[in-house]
């Protein structure tokens, strides 16, 4: 059955209001991305219909098949790239998406400065910060945070902020906690952090920008 994606998005918005007032933080609401990675093209366009625009995904090739006809007729969404980014898609990354959100490593932020002098955009992006020390997961390690930070600025990209994906299972409180003492030391605005699961803890512990998606979307087919 489709679910009702206008319904979904209003609860979300709704939870992610409780919290905020709950705790009386001091950001504005954070910024809802719909991660629309996997997902039937009707239920992004229910998105779409019922006025959200700003959405996230994993793979550039999906997105590039999704998004390079809707685009075009929805002008003003806006596309965040929240998935691992190899090099050599850097140039099909800058011409697509908004944001990057998960630069994490040195190589990586000279091919996407490299691109948007290139095609004369500048696009914010945020660092990834592997809080879990996952070996097979994206992210920077913590202790490599202020040399790539450095290296971003050197080349005049604009960092606007940190994100981090907490290992599956474990109690994301110190992990939120980490990326927000990073943030506040190396005095970035934003933090994207928090996704289905635990959207209103990461709205409690100061995010900006929170990344949902089965709980707007219904659950992900991968076949």
């Amino acid at each position: 059955m489709m679910p009702d994606i206008k319904a979904n998005i209003d609860a979300v918005h709704h939870e992610i209001s409780r919290m905020c007032k709950h705790v009386d933080t001091e950001v504005n609401q954070p910024k809802l991305i719909a991660v629309s990675k996997v997902q039937p093209l009707e239920r992004v366009r229910a998105a779409l219909e019922a006025g959200h625009r700003v959405f996230g995904e994993n793979r550039v090739q999906e997105a590039s098949e999704r998004w390079g006809a809707l685009k075009p007729e929805y002008r003003d969404v806006e596309l965040h790239l929240i998935g691992g980014l190899q090099t050599n898609k850097a140039a099909d990354a800058v011409t697509l998406f908004d944001v990057i959100q998960s630069v994490d490593r040195i190589k990586l932020a000279k091919a996407l400065a490299r691109e948007m002098e290139k095609q004369g955009k500048q696009l914010p992006v945020f660092l990834q910060v592997n809080t879990g020390r996952e070996e097979q997961k994206g992210g920077c390690m913590v202790e490599d945070l202020p040399a790539l930070l450095d290296e971003c600025q050197n080349l005049g990209l604009e960092v606007a902020g940190l994100m981090c994906i907490p290992p599956a299972g474990e109690d994301p409180t110190m992990h939120f906690a980490l990326l927000k003492k990073l943030q506040k030391r190396h005095g970035l605005e934003r933090l994207s952090m928090g996704m289905s699961g635990d959207y209103t803890l990461a709205a409690a512990m100061g995010a900006t920008d929170i990344r949902v998606g089965t709980a707007i979307f219904g659950a992900r087919d991968y076949r």
